[in-house]
Formats: structure tokens, sequence, C-alpha cells
């Protein structure tokens, strides 16, 4: 069996002109996880036994990913004005472990800013930049902890939380775990939803989370914690003072009408009908385009191309687009 030390390369395409790399992490002990199978009873728990016997099948170790080198984020920067500062801070950390058998260590973040300003997109890229997985926990639909910690096999219909199923049922031991909307956790004030990240956000006692279904620790020092909100009343002061805070506005109108012209090229080279269509939106709609959030414009763009097709046009105009009722307030509404 590997130790952790082991070096191994990612099965994976290499991207951005870098190879991820990566040690073998055990994220939970084989032993500990026999104990316990060991001790329940024939013909009861039969979820929890299955939970076992996969946790068994399927063995402790897990890649811990890190990129070869400092991977190049130009195209990141390009994508996503709105977060230089956000890319700029991981940017800095992953020099730190670059070249290095130092494990890639990412201080949890906290995206703060207004629906639709693309923070669950960004957590996808630097998934995707990384090289690991992604676990996705949306909190604003939750209503007890389990969610996050696993409820208790006592009870009926019980199984394991998030962090747990991620990290036992994928490939990785740092995967980005992306806690969306965490300033809407809500629940009931017996029991606090967010109580668990208490201890997932420090990575001592993050390496011995035990999830209150299966009982057993598992190793989630290496989670790499992406949180996104709209307000940070919502927020306990002990989560905001263990995650670095970003403040994300809207893009301004260049960086708006770069990220549509963008958007635009990426949507029509990935159809075969795209390249029926003019290469470059006009100047017109493209100022239309910048006023919407960056999560519309993909929509606001299909219904275009879509409009367009009908009329028999290969050129998108102003008119194409849906009704203005979901755009956003002008730029400069934000200070």
């Amino acid at each position: 069996m590997s130790s952790c030390t082991d070096l191994v390369p990612v099965q994976q395409e290499a991207y951005r002109g870098r190879i991820p790399i990566a040690h073998m992490r055990h994220v939970y002990k084989l032993d500990e996880v026999e104990k316990r199978l060991g001790k329940l009873p024939p013909r009861e728990h039969e979820s929890l036994r299955a939970t076992y016997e996969r946790m068994l099948e399927m063995g402790p170790e897990r890649f811990q990913v890190k990129p070869s080198g400092l991977p190049a984020m130009d195209h990141l920067y390009d994508e996503l004005p709105n977060f230089h500062e956000v890319l700029d801070d991981l940017r800095r950390q992953l020099a730190l472990c670059a070249d290095s058998r130092d494990a890639l260590e990412i201080t949890p973040m906290l995206l703060l800013g207004p629906p639709g300003v693309g923070k669950t997109h960004f957590a996808r890229e630097v998934a995707q930049l990384l090289g690991t997985g992604m676990g996705f926990i949306s909190m604003s639909s939750m209503t007890a902890g389990w969610v996050l910690s696993g409820a208790s096999s006592q009870w009926k219909g019980a199984r394991p939380g998030k962090v747990f199923e991620t990290l036992v049922d994928g490939q990785y031991a740092n995967p980005v775990m992306v806690v969306d909307e965490i300033d809407k956790s809500g629940g009931e004030h017996a029991y606090d939803p967010l109580g668990s990240l208490y201890s997932l956000l420090e990575h001592d006692t993050a390496g011995h989370f035990t999830d209150e279904f299966a009982e057993v620790s598992i190793d989630a020092s290496q989670v790499i914690w992406v949180a996104t909100a709209n307000d940070l009343r919502g927020i306990p002061d002990p989560i905001l003072n263990r995650m670095n805070v970003f403040d994300i506005n809207m893009p301004d109108e260049e960086a708006a009408r770069k990220i549509a012209s963008k958007l635009y090229r990426s949507i029509r080279a990935d159809h075969d009908w795209g390249q029926r269509f003019e290469p470059e939106l006009s100047d017109a709609l493209l100022g239309e385009m910048s006023h919407y959030a960056p999560r519309e414009m993909r929509r606001a763009l299909m219904t275009a191309f879509g409009n367009a097709k009908l009329d028999g046009r290969y050129q998108l105009e102003v008119r194409d687009l849906p009704e203005q009722g979901g755009k956003r307030q002008p730029i400069g509404f934000m200070q």
C-alpha cells in the first residue's frame, strides 16, 4: 500500500500547460471501518452496513492534487474581470507550494456579492484550475445541519453528510467544497446548521472530522472551502473569522462587454449551428448585453440565437434579446 508521500501522476488531461500531480493520502482508517462493521447487529442498519462495505471496497487512499507548478491564470483574469482580487490571493497561495513537496494549502474564502455575479461559476473554475473534484452544498434549502455532517443512523432515512460523501465517494483528498448561499442557512435554533463548519474550517480539527451517520473519523483537512453569500449579516462571526472575505461587484460596462463577447464566441464555437452566425456581436448588442448580470448572459444569448434563426437571420440584433424584466439595474448602483 502506498504511503501518503508517494508521488503519482493524476490520470487526466494536461491543462493550460500544466500537468497535475498528487500525493496519495489516507482519508480514513480501514481498521476503524472494519471495527464499526463488525459491531453491527445482523440484519440491522443495512444502509450503514452498505456504507462501511463501500468504504472497505474503495479503500482509504485519495489523490491529494496540486499543480506541478504555478498554473497559467491569464484566461481567468480575462474571463472573470470582477474576481481579480480573489485571483491575486489564490495565485499567491499557489506560488508558495509550486515546485515543492508541500501540500496545496488554500485559506477558506467567502465570496460576497449580489446574485448572478458569477460566484458559483468562479468556484467551478477554481476546481478545474487545480485539477480536483468539487462538492456542492446549497444552504438556501437546508433545514438541518445533517446535510453537512450527516445524521445519526438511529434516525429513519438518515444518511451521510456532503463532506463525507465527497471524500469517500470521490477521487480526491482535497476537493473544492462549495457552500452556496451560506447566509441563508436558517434552520432551527435548537440545531445550528453551520455548527460542523467551526471545526471543518480549522486545519487541525478538520483532520479528525466525524460524520454523525458513519461515526468514522475522516481527514477533511485538505478540503478547499469556497463559500458564497449575498449578505454578511446572516453569517456568524466565528465563521467569518476563519475565512478570507472578498467583495465581488458586478463587472463595469467595459468588463461586461468583454464577458458577453467571449461568451458569444464560446457558444458559437460549441455548436454546429453556431458557425452560421457572424463571428462577433455588434457594438449595439454588446452595449445592451453589458446591462445583464453574468449569470443571465447565456440565457439571453441563447434566446437571441433562436429568435434570429426564426427570423431567417444569422446576425443577432438587440430585438432578439428576451424581455428586459430580468435585466439587472444599470452599472454604477453599487458602491
